[in-house]
């Protein structure tokens, strides 16, 4: 079977098994399988012969994604801000709608910076590189801290990991700047989700409460607690979200709404008062 043969293939089963933009996935899917090679090696390759090797990954890739397992998983990469991140079941897939966070956190950027629920660490790493400095990666998984770590070093980020609950672990004022993206699908709506993020998306990083709103609460009152004055509070927002978590910031200055490419509000910061 020739490469061009066997992605002909591949795209007509994950297009029969309903899996949103087949070709593209057959092409990133067979790319990983034959060692990571990119699509325009695939197509200008399209007459060789696919080695046995490739095609026994290849089948296995095709079932996992037809079966609901998200590429990101099978590839264990994602894109984020232009670097390539590793992620596991064990971690959220950075979206790139979190990328509006992180381009709020630079613009307000005050020290020490910290990250909760860091997951992959997507987050942390690119503030870290993009402006130079440390950046502390809080998340309750160890599982999730690893990938994090690993994902620092590689990327060679100067990141200081913190295994705990949130903000807990911080003393009172210690912080310029909090950027999270928690858990914000309540539980009630879990049947609402699609079938990849239900089934192999880490419900930890998912769900919180009956409401969603759990860990915005618990984020926004330990804020007011550890940030020094002037500091700022970023959080990424659920589609339907923006009213409630800002009736929680009552009392902080200069809350703004930061909308994603849709309109959407998507991202909302907040500043301790007072300052000057």
């Amino acid at each position: 079977m020739t490469i061009r043969t066997a992605l002909l293939q591949g795209t007509k089963l994950l297009e029969e098994a309903g899996v949103d933009a087949p070709r593209l996935t057959a092409e990133v899917l067979l790319g990983h399988a034959t060692g990571g090679r990119n699509r325009v090696w695939l197509h200008a390759h399209g007459n060789e012969e696919l080695i046995e090797i490739w095609w026994i990954h290849f089948g296995r890739y095709l079932h996992e994604r037809i079966d609901g397992k998200p590429t990101q998983y099978i590839t264990r990469t994602q894109e984020f801000y232009g670097r390539d991140f590793r992620v596991t079941s064990d971690v959220l897939i950075p979206r790139p709608e979190t990328e509006h966070l992180v381009e709020a956190a630079l613009a307000r950027l005050q020290h020490p910076v910290v990250d909760l629920g860091t997951g992959s660490g997507a987050i942390a790493v690119t503030l870290s590189l993009e402006a130079h400095i440390p950046v502390y990666a809080v998340d309750v998984s160890k599982a999730a801290l690893d990938v994090a770590r690993g994902n620092a070093e590689k990327l060679g980020a100067e990141v200081r990991f913190v295994a705990g609950d949130l903000l807990t672990a911080f003393a009172d004022q210690s912080l310029g700047l909090i950027v999270s993206n928690p858990p914000y699908i309540a539980d009630t709506d879990r049947m609402t989700l699609q079938r990849e993020v239900r089934e192999h998306e880490p419900h930890l990083a998912l769900f919180s409460g009956t409401d969603g709103m759990g860990h915005y609460q618990r984020i926004v009152e330990d804020a007011a607690r550890v940030l020094r004055a002037g500091g700022w509070l970023l959080l990424e927002l659920g589609y339907d979200s923006s009213l409630r978590v800002g009736q929680l910031l009552t009392g902080w200055q200069e809350i703004e709404l930061i909308a994603d490419l849709a309109g959407h509000p998507r991202v909302i910061a907040a500043r301790l008062p007072p300052y000057s």
